[in-house]
C-alpha cells in the first residue's frame, strides 16, 4: 500500500523524515564509538609518556632513549587529539543537520512545500567527505534529494590524504606543549641527571619497554582504522 501511494502521490513526508533521522542517528552512533576509542587511546598514550619519563628518571643512562620515546608518543597524542577534535566538530555538524532537516519537514507540513536549503547541503557535503561517514552520509544525501531539501550533490570529495594532510603535520611546538602538560617540564631535566631520591613506585621491568615499537605500530594502526 505504501509503495502504491509513493508511486502515485510521491514519498510520504513522515516516512522520509523517519528515514533521514534513522540515518543521522546511525552516523551519530558511529562518531560516538570512534570518539570513545580515541579517548581510550589518548589515555593509554599519556600513560606511555609518563612511563618513559619514569624510566629516564630511574635510569639516567637510558634517559636519552626514553626521552625520544616520550616525544614519539607525544606526536601520536597530537594526532589523536586532532582526530578527536575533528570528530567532535563533525558530530556538532550532524546535530545541526538533524535540526535543520526536522525544521524543513515541519515547514513543509504547515506550508505544503519545501524550500531547498543551502545550509543543509553545505553541511552534508562536508560530512560526506569524512571516511568514517561516507557511506551512510551518501544514503542521507540521497534521501534529502528525494525529499527536495537539497539539490543533487556533485561528487567532488577530495582524497583522504589531502583532507587529512594538515593533521599529519605535528609541529614540534605542539609536541612540546603536550610533554609540558603531562610531565610538567620533567623531560628536559632528566637527561644525565641522577634522581635525588628513589621513586616510590616499584621499578618496572625493562622488558616492558622492549616492545615500544610494536606498541606504537598498534596505536598508529588503530588511529588509521578510524580514518578509513
Amino acid at each position: 500500500m505504501e509503495t502504491l501511494k509513493a508511486v502515485f502521490f510521491g514519498p510520504d513526508p513522515q516516512t522520509q523524515m523517519r528515514k533521514c533521522n534513522q540515518l543521522i542517528r546511525a552516523n551519530t552512533r558511529q562518531l560516538d564509538r570512534d570518539i570513545a576509542q580515541l579517548k581510550t587511546l589518548e589515555s593509554k598514550t599519556r600513560q606511555y609518556i609518563m612511563n618513559s619519563s619514569k624510566r629516564a628518571q630511574r635510569n639516567p643512562s637510558q634517559a636519552k632513549q626514553a626521552n625520544m620515546e616520550a616525544k614519539t608518543f607525544a606526536r601520536e597524542l597530537v594526532r589523536i587529539r586532532k582526530q578527536s577534535t575533528r570528530l567532535h566538530t563533525s558530530r556538532a555538524q550532524l546535530q545541526s543537520v538533524q535540526m535543520q532537516v526536522n525544521e524543513a519537514f515541519s515547514v513543509r507540513k504547515i506550508q505544503g512545500s519545501l524550500k531547498k536549503s543551502t545550509g543543509i547541503m553545505k553541511d552534508v557535503n562536508t560530512l560526506v567527505r569524512m571516511p568514517e561517514l561516507n557511506a551512510t552520509m551518501r544514503q542521507l544525501s540521497t534521501e534529502l534529494v528525494r525529499a527536495g531539501i537539497i539539490e543533487e550533490m556533485v561528487d567532488d570529495a577530495i582524497p583522504n590524504n589531502e583532507l587529512l594532510e594538515e593533521e599529519e603535520e605535528e609541529a614540534e611546538e605542539e609536541v612540546d606543549k603536550v610533554l609540558q602538560e603531562i610531565l610538567h617540564g620533567k623531560l628536559s631535566q632528566v637527561e644525565g641527571v641522577q634522581p635525588e631520591k628513589p621513586l616510590e613506585e616499584a621499578p618496572e621491568p625493562e622488558d616492558e619497554f622492549a616492545d615500544q615499537e610494536a606498541t606504537l605500530e598498534q596505536m598508529r594502526g588503530r588511529l588509521e582504522a578510524l580514518k578509513s
